[in-house]
């Protein structure tokens, strides 16, 4: 297990790498120069240049991308705006703000709108999933089959601005969305908040309605629940204690790649009900032209889904006791 744990973690030591390489790449061959954004209407060649000389992008694209390698592994206390200890993405061009103390500012967002949609889309799919098919080729079966695959055409673009339509702004039966400190209200907490759960889950509970489904389905057809069936053993304890196990592994796994897509920025959700989270930051970040922004939130959004791929394949071994880990 542990060497499976350290050659999963270099491997994405080594995929952030190439990632952060790669944005940095693309960022410098975008027709956009940021200066002009921050230089305002009095702009000329001399203060282009000395905004260009500040943010450091008169230097070499190879030499700018050591620079950000080493304040991002050693810190630095080269900026002007103070020192910036590791990890220091630097400091945004558009905010002049730090990047980690940004990306920290937005995160209780973003994992209140993931925590939440998280528990709405696996209770409501996989449930429905699991109804379906305990009753297999019957009416109830074919409601949620279908309903599933209606729901899964469906998009938040779509389903969020007609929400907001009905909801909060024709019935008044809701205030807008937003974010709240839970430790300050926890119910403003909840109201605010609700709106987007229930959408953003809806999208995913039809997929995982129709995996929980599929799977289950598929392991009522092994031998092992076919011999335990033939010994003698209730349909809805085979049921729950051989099917339900093995139909969590292809749950499990996409469940994981979801949640910490969730975490790295849901930017559709957050940026049709206006919350101020990882994924709203995102968009921002390539408005601005913010090289420091955009690549903090890209590397947090890749480990985020890196780090719960780890956590969901070491689970494996402990979901079904025929995997093993190698």
């Amino acid at each position: 297990m542990l060497r499976f744990l350290v050659r999963r973690t270099l491997g994405a030591v080594v995929i952030l790498f190439l990632l952060s390489m790669v944005t940095f790449v693309l960022f410098f061959g975008v027709p956009r120069d940021p200066a002009l954004l921050m230089c305002g209407k009095t702009c000329n060649a001399d203060a282009i240049a000395n905004i260009h000389h500040v943010l450091g992008l008169d230097k070499s694209i190879p030499e700018q991308y050591l620079i950000f390698l080493h304040n991002l592994v050693m810190g630095s206390d080269s900026f002007a705006q103070g020192p910036c200890p590791a990890p220091c993405f630097g400091y945004s061009y558009h905010s002049n703000e730090p990047v980690w103390d940004t990306l920290i500012d937005r995160l209780p967002t973003t994992v209140s709108l993931t925590i939440g949609s998280a528990v709405f889309f696996l209770v409501i799919g996989i449930g429905a999933g699991l109804v379906a098919a305990w009753r297999r080729g019957t009416v109830v079966d074919k409601v949620a089959t279908a309903g599933a695959m209606v729901i899964s055409g469906m998009q938040i673009y779509f389903l969020g601005p007609l929400a907001l339509a009905l909801l909060v702004y024709q019935t008044h039966w809701f205030d807008k969305p937003a974010y709240n400190d839970f430790t300050a209200n926890p119910l403003t907490w909840f109201s605010g908040l609700l709106i987007p759960w229930v959408i953003l889950s809806t999208i995913f509970a039809a997929q995982y309605t129709r995996m929980a489904r599929s799977s289950m389905i598929e392991q009522l057809q092994e031998d092992h629940v076919r011999t335990a069936r033939a010994k003698g053993m209730s349909r809805r304890y085979v049921f729950f204690r051989y099917a339900w196990r093995g139909s969590l592994i292809p749950i499990v796994t996409i469940f994981g790649i979801d949640l910490g897509s969730l975490l790295g920025g849901a930017i559709i959700t957050e940026w049709t009900f206006g919350l101020p989270g990882l994924g709203q930051l995102s968009v921002q970040s390539v408005f601005f032209s913010d090289l420091p922004l955009l690549l903090g939130v890209m590397l947090f959004a890749a480990a985020m889904i890196l780090l719960f791929n780890i956590i969901v394949d070491a689970a494996y071994a402990f979901i079904d006791p025929r995997v093993r880990l190698s």
